[in-house]
């Protein structure tokens, strides 16, 4: 498997996640956690680019 692939589908997953929270009473934690995941899926990539 290659190195970055689960972080990047981890954001993937978490982003999701944060943007279904933004849609609630909760968009404070909805926005941190979107950028969480948004963080995970730009450092996943970046080993993805690095590896090849």
């Amino acid at each position: 498997m290659r190195e970055g692939l689960i972080p990047a589908v981890l954001g993937t997953v978490v982003s999701a996640s944060g943007a279904t929270l933004l849609k609630s009473k909760y968009k404070l934690v909805g926005t941190g956690v979107l950028g969480f995941g948004l963080a995970h899926i730009v450092l996943g990539t970046i080993d993805l680019i690095e590896h090849r």
